[in-house]
């Protein structure tokens, strides 16, 4: 064990165990940093896992707080306040996976460690915490983001020390986490490279790439050259270069290579995993950011313990460090790990933010209101109706717009429909669907809708959004309901040019009340808009992988071509 020592840290003084050993099972050892009260009595001990590296995560000790769009703010800076956790009574430790930072050992993939799964790493790492002089033998654990998948993989391995989790903005589905309705986000590449507001992962010559090591030179060759005869790919300069020269890139290399979900996905997909977990769990996430929503509701589903989940307000991107959820996160810590009776478990499981009213919605489950799908149609001169288009397509002409590639433009056209101001409030909470006829020229195009609360006099604000890659238009028709469309992802099927197909994209969890005299106002293109209100609230990488070819789009929206959106409205 290394020698202890003190620090001092906002006006505090903190112990610290610096560059901890901590062995594996196969004879591996991770590095640590244990930070506790300067007494060094034992406490009860949060591990944070990730491969962002824990010098990245000492920060918190002297950086405030920073919240988008500060240049300071590091989306990476994810295991917490370290000085909050000792003020309440718990040790804080921050570890580096296998293969990163000063861990030994091979990383090899995005959720593998060297063909050891991180699951067991982390049911070692806890119970070696657990029996440190340091510690009472009773383990939390700590972080957002990849700390919380990593909270998952480790509570389904069941370590016997192990007594509660609260996982803030996890990421679940690692698929939809990376394609999103068939669509490539660039965020992963900005969180494992450190690109635009990320510091990136704690890279080794030992973080290696999963396809390279695992799968035959000749299919990952075929892959490559698949994936570099994409028109999409083509347009994106960093895609191409990461195909041919994949060394240092070798997690982004995996994600651009595995474009349809399977496997290589499910593999490492936590709420696969989430029945196994036996111990507490509250979830928590923010508005703004549906896909993770998503996830996160499916993981809530899947638990089979003692649980609570809270969605939070809009905007979706927490503060560097993360602190925002401090305050839930020792309520549920000082009940299941201090047994402390402060009546956390007396409260409604779920608890929503409904924006517009700003108030919380409360239940046992989402929605955690009655709801029912109720249809607004598509209408011409860009309106949005209950009532569906009486006229037939001659009459009914579709609404247009030709998208070039960003290679040759900046502009990005948006269509528009909008519904006329609502004279009572309207409250929906919720999975939705889009369901859009439309006729393409070429065999693939982007399909991304943006839905808006708009309000004479005031900034427009973002609901939720949706997004299909065309040629991944097939439906899971078992798990597919109203309102509710499931794609299973695991091939392109090319659009035929000039033919009327209807796309059916999955609108992503929401709770809003539209407030008399507001508007609700649904967007569609190929494209995101460079810049507007949104997206100046995230990281510059958050943008999903253009279309790379010209693309002219017609919706259809006549009495033959019901194109319609399916919101979830509260009953009552």
């Amino acid at each position: 064990m290394t020698d202890f020592r003190t620090i001092s840290a906002g006006g505090r003084t903190i112990g610290v165990h610096k560059d901890l050993r901590v062995p594996m099972r196969d004879g591996v050892a991770l590095v640590a940093d244990a930070y506790g009260a300067a007494d060094d009595e034992p406490r009860p001990a949060l591990v944070a896992l990730s491969p962002y590296g824990k010098e990245l995560q000492a920060l918190a000790l002297t950086m405030p707080p920073q919240r988008r769009p500060s240049p300071m703010w590091d989306g990476c800076i994810e295991a917490g306040d370290i000085a909050r956790v000792v003020d309440e009574g718990y040790v804080h430790v921050i570890g580096d996976l296998r293969g990163s930072g000063g861990s030994e050992g091979e990383h090899i993939g995005n959720y593998n460690a060297g063909g050891v799964s991180l699951g067991q790493d982390a049911y070692d790492f806890i119970e070696w915490v657990a029996e440190q002089p340091w510690c009472d033998g009773r383990v939390g654990m700590i972080g957002i983001s990849y700390f919380g998948s990593m909270q998952l993989l480790a509570a389904a391995e069941r370590p016997p020390h192990l007594r509660a989790l609260f996982i803030s903005g996890g990421h679940y589905d690692f698929y939809e986490t990376t394609y999103h309705g068939g669509i490539m986000w660039f965020m992963p590449r900005a969180a494992r490279e450190g690109r635009g507001g990320d510091s990136g992962w704690a890279f080794t010559d030992r973080v290696k790439s999963r396809m390279l090591e695992t799968v035959p030179d000749e299919e990952v060759r075929a892959r490559v050259a698949a994936r570099l005869a994409d028109p999409d790919v083509q347009a994106w300069p960093n895609l191409v270069h990461t195909l041919h020269y994949p060394t240092n890139h070798e997690a982004w290399f995996d994600i651009i290579t595995n474009e349809f979900d399977g496997e290589w996905y499910e593999e490492r997909n936590p709420i696969n995993l989430a029945s196994q977990v036996e111990v507490p769990v509250w979830l928590q996430i923010d508005q703004g950011r549906g896909w993770t929503i998503d996830g996160t509701i499916e993981t809530f589903n899947r638990l089979g313990g003692p649980k609570k989940l809270t969605i939070g307000s809009y905007p979706p991107m927490q503060s560097r460090p993360w602190v925002e959820e401090h305050d839930k996160m020792f309520r549920w810590y000082d009940h299941w790990i201090k047994g402390i009776d402060n009546g956390v478990m007396d409260e409604p499981a779920v608890s929503v933010f409904v924006e517009g009213t700003r108030e919380y919605a409360e239940g046992e489950e989402f929605p955690p209101k009655p709801v029912e799908h109720r249809p607004l149609y598509l209408r011409t001169r860009g309106r949005l109706s209950a009532e569906p288009e009486s006229m037939d397509a001659t009459a009914a002409a579709p609404d247009g717009f030709y998208q070039a590639p960003l290679t040759v433009t900046d502009k990005v056209e948006v269509l528009r429909w909008t519904t006329a101001p609502f004279e009572e409030a309207v409250e929906m909470i919720g999975t939705g669907a889009a369901h859009l006829f439309v006729e393409i020229d070429q065999p693939d195009t982007n399909l991304i809708m943006r839905f808006w609360d708009e309000a004479p006099g005031a900034p427009r604000r973002l609901l939720t959004s949706a997004y299909l890659k065309a040629s991944h238009r097939e439906l899971d028709l078992e798990l597919t309901t109203e309102g509710n469309p499931h794609h299973p992802h695991t091939r392109a099927v090319p659009v035929e040019p000039g033919v009327i197909e209807e796309y059916v994209l999955r609108i992503y969890p929401f709770a809003a009340t539209l407030l008399p005299g507001h508007r609700l106002v649904a967007e569609l293109s190929n494209d995101e808009p460079l810049s507007d209100e949104h997206n100046a609230l995230l990281p510059p990488d958050a943008f999903h992988l253009p279309v790379g070819r010209p693309v002219t789009h017609k919706v259809y929206r006549d009495a033959e071509h019901p194109s319609r959106l399916v919101l979830p409205f509260t009953k009552g």
